[in-house]
């Protein structure tokens, strides 16, 4: 998993509440397992036309969002159904980052094993943010996880909270898998006195 330290990029701007797991990357492309591949897929349903064409109103689809790293999203992103293809989605599309006031609880733990970081703000704090999202290729974000900061195209700031835990394994790039190997002598060790001490087992 790749590392987050300090992201700057083009914030999109999406002021939609509930935007859920099925508008993020609808069920017919669940069928892969593949983590790759799946960004064109992202926000299907609002992003095409039924003929496949894009919808030029959808914001990924306009010129100074094509690019975007990060989202700027109304409350209770990511709800509905658990699929941990949302994530992969965003993250293939190259979103590495989602601010929103709130966040379904699976969704939000899934960003995190993705290498994604989920940003919950005031509702003050998000008009601001999506104020600055709405300025298109100027709508430049810099979020420093290390100083828990976000910074905008007029340098203002704004100050978020993570939990301790997870900050670590982001700062470090470290999936679920990676975290249980760095206590691989730990567990070997034990493996080795169990064997010891019960040869039947």
């Amino acid at each position: 998993m790749d590392k987050f330290t300090t992201l700057t990029g083009v914030a999109a701007p999406l002021p939609i509440i509930n935007i859920d797991t099925d508008m993020i990357i609808p069920k017919q492309y669940l069928k892969t397992i593949k983590r790759t591949g799946l960004g064109s897929a992202l926000f299907s349903e609002m992003r095409y036309n039924e003929d496949g064409s894009e919808r030029e109103d959808f914001v990924l689809n306009k010129p100074a969002y094509r690019d975007a790293k990060i989202i700027v999203a109304g409350d209770n992103f990511g709800c509905g159904s658990s699929r941990e293809h949302a994530p992969w989605a965003l993250l293939d599309f190259g979103i590495r980052c989602v601010i929103s006031t709130s966040f379904a609880d699976i969704f939000y733990n899934n960003c995190f094993k993705n290498g994604i970081l989920p940003i919950v703000v005031t509702p003050e704090q998000l008009e601001m943010l999506l104020d600055d999202a709405e300025r298109g290729s100027n709508a430049t974000l810099t979020v420093d996880l290390e100083a828990q900061t976000i910074s905008g195209p007029d340098g203002g700031t704004i100050h978020f909270d993570i939990d301790p835990s997870r900050k670590h394994t982001l700062l470090e790039g470290l999936d679920d898998i990676a975290m249980t190997l760095k206590d691989d002598k730990a567990i070997a060790g034990y493996e080795e006195k169990m064997a010891e001490s019960r040869p039947w087992v």
